[in-house]
């Protein structure tokens, strides 16, 4: 049977028996104002939908045990936007965060967020760090927003703070190296994602996770982010399933370094 033809339940099922899942996934999610557009709606009604996407592919994560889920969910570009849809958007962003706390307390979800939270509205940086506070004791799934995010920003900060470490006779120079940069990152704490998925169809990075994502493997999409469901999700996770991660190796040396 063809991979259109099966059902969710079929689906997961087939993941369950596909091999390893992503520990780390990642998503730009993108669409939401041409899928408003299409159907003669504002384009924040279409952002208003892409939460029950998020809601659906929060909840797939969990069951089916993947470790940490990162969002592009509003960029640092993001703040050029008209100033009536950031407005909106930041109210919708406290809603959100205010109406589904619960639900992700009773399903073990933690809460983080990566970039600069202080950019955002009070009310809104008050309600996600309420959030952060509630859920901090969940150990499932690990929920990452990056809010006011910017891969390159997030660079320039880290490279300050390297620079600081050797200003003050910490770090020497020769001693900088890949774990350096890493662990001066936003991420330091969760590892690189396995998999990112773009929505949409577009064939750009948007400047998200320029550094962690050396390595990922990439699935993109013509589904618009708001139409981004469980199946879509699904189908995202069977194709990562059937790629082969040589990380510049070839295939005979993982087989090796496998039987080991």
């Amino acid at each position: 049977m063809r991979l259109f033809e099966l059902n969710e339940d079929q689906l997961v099922e087939r993941l369950r028996r596909g091999g390893k899942l992503p520990e780390h996934v990642a998503i730009i999610m993108d669409g939401n104002g041409r899928w408003a557009k299409r159907r003669g709606l504002s384009r924040v009604e279409g952002h208003r939908e892409g939460i029950n996407s998020v809601r659906e592919i929060v909840r797939a994560c969990g069951e089916l045990g993947i470790e940490y889920l990162t969002l592009y969910t509003f960029s640092k570009e993001n703040w050029n936007r008209p100033k009536t849809e950031v407005a909106a958007l930041m109210s919708l962003l406290l809603k959100t965060i205010r109406d589904e706390v619960a639900e992700l307390k009773r399903n073990n979800v933690r809460l983080m967020t990566m970039g600069r939270l202080e950019d955002l509205p009070m009310l809104a940086r008050q309600g996600m760090q309420h959030g952060i506070r509630s859920l901090r004791q969940n150990s499932g799934l690990t929920l990452n927003l990056a809010l006011s995010y910017s891969s390159r920003q997030e660079m320039v900060e880290a490279m300050r703070r390297i620079a600081r470490e050797v200003k003050a006779g910490r770090l020497q120079p020769e001693d900088i190296d890949e774990f350096t940069i890493s662990s001066n990152l936003y991420t330091a704490a969760i590892p690189d994602p396995d998999l990112l998925i773009r929505t949409s169809g577009e064939l750009r990075l948007s400047n998200f996770l320029l550094w962690q994502l050396a390595y990922t493997e990439i699935y993109v999409t013509e589904v618009l982010w708001p139409d981004f469901r469980r199946r879509e999700f699904y189908h995202a996770l069977l194709s990562y399933q059937q790629r082969e991660r040589r990380f510049g190796m070839v295939s005979e040396q993982l087989a090796a370094a496998v039987e080991v």
